[in-house]
């Protein structure tokens, strides 16, 4: 049977061995999927937490989508549609940046209460701790992005890319939020400290956010903040979004920056199960 190598924990006096070296493979997900279940029982009790996680998306959405309903007839805008037709991937995609960012606030609790540590002195996967922690993130933030979409829809936006572009636009939100997510995972770990949560969130959600197209057309940008653009992980995922609902999908430059996302995504999952192992080292 395929195996995981899994780091082993060195037990202290009074708590019960540490898990095995090895575990099965099919143990390891059959772990995430009851961890996961557990993060997913705790939202489902507090359902209030997604209502107001999208209360500013839903501020700027119909705020910023009439004040700004006009910047689509500045020459060189080149965009067919309404600005909310523009505006609504941009705000997926800030969202899914924005909430995931604070994901490290939940590890810092689970350190804070000694559930981490009661989790790494019993039998269960060390990468099904990780996984779960990913994949609770990434299903609040497809349900957050659905509730986006849909009041957008009953705001007057249109998807013209239909459910498959919908579809794509959302999954493209959960890959940079398990960008950010798996960061914010790992400042968490690493400084176990809310202050430096924070000022990471501080330090880069408005400059990432403004150097993006989610307001403005990057072409209508200077050209060193087009440069930047380019190379903005969040710029991709509004890039995505927009040209999968729109009425001409551009599925080549699509495939392209969902596959950069990926490998971003890929790369910080693994140094946030780095962090992780080095924190499991020192509990």
């Amino acid at each position: 049977m395929t195996t995981m190598q899994i780091d082993s924990v060195p037990s202290a006096p009074g708590r019960s061995p540490a898990a095995p070296n090895t575990v099965p493979l099919r143990t390891a997900l059959a772990h995430t999927w009851y961890l996961t279940g557990r993060k997913l029982h705790a939202l489902v009790r507090q359902p209030w937490v997604l209502a107001f996680s999208v209360v500013q998306p839903v501020i700027w959405l119909f705020l910023f989508g009439q004040l700004f309903r006009r910047v689509i007839d500045i020459p060189g805008f080149a965009y067919h549609g309404t600005y909310l037709d523009y505006l609504v991937p941009g705000l997926i995609a800030m969202n899914a940046m924005s909430n995931n960012m604070w994901a490290g606030m939940a590890m810092i609790e689970e350190i804070e209460r000694g559930t981490l540590n009661r989790f790494l002195t019993a039998p269960a996967s060390r990468i099904a701790i990780m996984n779960a922690s990913v994949v609770e993130q990434a299903v609040s933030t497809a349900v957050q992005s659905l509730i986006i979409v849909g009041l957008g829809l009953a705001g007057g936006a249109r998807y013209h890319g239909g459910v498959a572009g919908v579809a794509v636009m959302v999954a493209a939100s959960v890959g940079v939020g398990v960008v950010f997510g798996a960061l914010s995972n790992a400042v968490g770990m690493t400084l176990r400290s809310r202050e430096a949560i924070i000022g990471v969130y501080t330090f880069f959600m408005l400059p990432l956010m403004f150097l993006s197209s989610a307001f403005i057309q990057t072409s209508l940008m200077p050209g060193w903040m087009q440069a930047i653009a380019s190379r903005n992980p969040l710029n991709w995922v509004v890039q995505i979004g927009r040209s999968a609902v729109s009425a001409q999908p551009g599925w080549a430059g699509i495939g392209v920056r969902c596959g950069g996302l990926l490998v971003l995504a890929v790369a910080c999952v693994a140094v946030s199960v780095a962090t992780f192992r080095s924190y499991q080292k020192n509990a």
